[in-house]
């Protein structure tokens, strides 16, 4: 009996004059705005009921600070500081805190590798969650600018400009908040570097500029919710100069373009580790 080898038979599946079956194509890669609108929901419908005492309690604290320096202030430029900063202390309670420590917690207990398994791209997750933690701020900041324009009979008339100082505001500082969790080694010191993120928005952004030393001026002029609160007081002024407005949500939406993407190469390096 002769032994032919399988290669050869016509019929057999190893023949090689056979065109060879083609591999099974990928499916598509996930497209950036799909992918984000899907992280934005999950996120939101998963923190809504978790961050809103939370939010209750970055409301009413930003109203507390406003009632404290009802009497210390003088009315005028003064009196806009304090208001446009206590509004924009909220997004930075949410946006900036909540959010460091988010993702400090996520890259501690493996979280991060729930979504490396995804079909997600990276940009899709950091500003999913980023813009999830910022639709939050929305209502405790209307109502904080509302009590403090009624508290230091500031006018309401420009309230429409949050519409810009919010997201761009919210952007700036989630993205700071994202990469702090993120680069941060221990979830503790993610929660800390928050805390001290939310600290100096609250003493440079709250405080009138006019009392601080050119040394804190300076180091206020490196906090990215800076610019929102500058354009956000400049609106209470009988005539708004709208061109500086425009430059300092301009400066804001760019410290917002650049932290969001230092937040989504510190995602792509927390996330290989």
């Amino acid at each position: 009996m002769s032994v032919v080898p399988a290669d050869v038979l016509p019929g057999s599946a190893l023949a090689v004059d056979e065109p060879a079956v083609g591999a099974a194509e990928l499916g598509p890669r996930a497209r950036l705005w799909p992918s984000l609108a899907a992280v934005y929901r999950a996120q939101l419908s998963r923190a809504r009921v978790a961050r809103i005492p939370l939010l209750f309690v970055a409301t009413f604290q930003s109203v507390g600070i406003m009632v404290l320096m009802r009497g210390v202030v003088d009315d005028g430029a003064e009196a806009q500081a304090v208001v446009a900063g206590s509004s924009v202390l909220v997004v930075a309670f949410v946006a900036l805190n909540l959010l460091a420590q988010y993702f400090g917690q996520l890259r501690a207990s493996g979280g991060l590798d729930h979504y490396a398994t995804l079909p997600v791209p990276p940009a899709a997750v950091v500003l999913g969650a980023a813009g999830a933690y910022a639709s939050f701020t929305v209502p405790g900041t209307v109502v904080t600018a509302v009590f403090g324009c009624v508290l230091f009979g500031l006018p309401l008339a420009h309230l429409w400009v949050l519409v810009a100082v919010i997201p761009l505001a919210g952007a700036a500082l989630a993205g700071l908040g994202a990469a702090l969790g993120l680069l941060a080694p221990r979830p503790e010191l993610a929660t800390l570097l928050g805390q001290l993120g939310m600290s100096a928005a609250l003493l440079l952004g709250v405080l009138p500029a006019e009392r601080m030393p050119e040394a804190v001026r300076f180091t206020r002029d490196l906090l990215p919710s800076t610019y929102g609160v500058e354009a956000f007081a400049r609106t209470f002024g009988p005539h708004p100069d709208w061109a500086f407005v425009l430059g300092d949500l301009a400066v804001c939406g760019f410290v917002g373009v650049v932290s969001l993407v230092v937040a989504t190469w510190a995602y792509r390096r927390a996330a290989v580790r």
